[in-house]
């Protein structure tokens, strides 16, 4: 059952009988295959059930202004006792229960939920038949316990250390609904291409992957091309780029010889000394001129001026993070939880809390008849906080017409404008906020 379909369609202001809440949004038979997967499909907890749990991880990113007993609660995540009549949950149940669940099933719900949600709006938002993705690094901070410390480390600083651990974190992600196809993360030493690249090497077939021009190697561009039908790649070029011009193809459009790395052909003997990309060079007034490079060698059926303006739409990825950052997680300092294998649970959680507000964003710009990006996220994710909120703790089906019928005003207040296209602005970076010297007292 769809959130969009119940605030849109119902005129008489009732839910279906099939409508549970926030249990509704996934499919409860992908719930109980993840858990299968990952061998906690029997494992019982004494207050929650292991789907529970699930839901649970889900949710604390949903609810990040309540303590995770309140969600529990207020979601109907807590089994009855055995009278029938509500049960209850103490706050240190749930660490237990989350240690019975584990991380491969929240991690497994993910890659499912991903293979239905993000693919399908893949296929349905193509450019010249090809599935549009975008591949990045990012970091999260997490609580800065001893464990979390010594397992994920802290970022080198000019004052010596951060204050808090962090984890490099990588997407895959549909560009134009800027749902998550895959998501990785490791300690903060470990590089960013280590961590994106492995997710570009699962990218379907008939696709184009923008990427960053500082993570990937050549090895790894001409490789990506070799391995399955029409695996594309797009990217900036570095200054210093070795290139040898080919053909002509077209004013500010040619085709290059690159060259691979001796090195690298060493270690692969099946390494070929350079193969063929095709370079476009371009100026935005105000800007200083750029070269693009890409695997998409023939200009007729893929245009130099197409492939400029599809570079651009890897800037939605950064927005993608702000979402996450700013709006699931409230610009609060670190996630919550204090362990790394909680951590692990929650990152998996969140990542499947994300999509699943793209989700809900993606079937509304279908119903409503919109093009992509045109729902307001922040607004969404309000939306289906309050409404799953709400409707937990509303037991009659007559209590709901007041407030459904607000639902479906909220509903058309998520519509954004159309966006500017003439808007160009440089990159900056911010100045640290604050100027004082580093509390000599806190651990390094």
């Amino acid at each position: 059952m769809k959130l969009t379909s119940s605030l849109i369609s119902l005129s008489d202001g009732t839910l279906p009988a099939s409508f549970k809440g926030l249990k509704s949004l996934v499919a409860v038979e992908w719930v109980r295959e993840a858990l299968r997967r990952g061998g906690t499909a029997k494992v019982r907890t004494r207050k929650m059930t292991v789907e529970d749990v699930v839901w649970l991880l889900i949710g604390m990113s949903l609810y990040r202004n309540r303590p995770m007993v309140d969600v529990a609660h207020h979601l109907d995540l807590v089994m009855p006792d055995k009278k029938g009549r509500p049960g209850t949950l103490s706050k240190g149940a749930i660490p237990q229960s989350r240690e019975s669940l584990g991380v491969d099933p929240v991690r497994a719900l993910f890659m499912i939920t991903a293979k239905h949600w993000a693919q399908e709006s893949g296929e349905r938002y193509r450019w010249r038949g090809l599935m549009v993705l975008g591949a990045d690094g990012s970091t999260l901070r997490i609580p800065d316990s001893v464990e979390n410390r010594s397992k994920f480390g802290l970022p080198p600083g000019s004052r010596s250390t951060a204050g808090y651990p962090q984890v490099r974190v990588a997407v895959l992600m549909v560009l134009r609904s800027h749902q998550w196809l895959a998501f990785d993360f490791a300690d903060f030493g470990t590089g960013e291409g280590t961590v994106v690249w492995p997710l570009i090497q699962r990218v379907p077939e008939r696709s184009l992957t923008v990427m960053d021009r500082y993570s990937i190697e050549h090895a790894q561009l001409w490789g990506l091309t070799q391995r399955g039908e029409d695996r594309h790649w797009l990217l900036r070029a570095r200054k210093n780029l070795r290139r040898t011009v080919v053909k002509r193809l077209g004013k500010g459009d040619d085709l290059v010889e690159m060259p691979i790395d001796r090195s690298r052909r060493r270690k692969d003997p099946s390494l070929p000394e350079s193969f063929l990309a095709r370079a476009v060079r371009y100026e935005r007034k105000g800007y200083r001129p750029q070269t693009l490079l890409t695997s998409l060698l023939d200009n007729k059926a893929y245009p130099a001026q197409e492939i400029v303006k599809l570079y651009h739409e890897r800037w939605e990825l950064e927005l993608g993070y702000d979402e996450l950052k700013t709006d699931v997680l409230e610009r609060e300092e670190a996630i919550r939880s204090q362990t790394p294998d909680g951590v692990r649970q929650e990152l998996w959680g969140m990542a499947i809390a994300y999509n699943l507000v793209r989700r809900e964003m993606d079937m509304a710009e279908r119903e409503l008849g919109l093009p992509p990006r045109r729902i307001s996220f922040v607004f969404c994710l309000r939306l289906i906080r309050d409404f799953f909120y709400w409707s937990a703790i509303t037991q009659t089906p007559g209590a709901l017409p007041k407030r459904l019928e607000q639902m479906r005003v909220d509903l058309r207040r998520l519509v954004l404008p159309p966006r500017r296209g003439d808007r160009h602005s440089p990159r900056h970076v911010k100045i640290k906020m604050s100027g004082y010297s580093r509390n000599q007292g806190h651990p390094r």
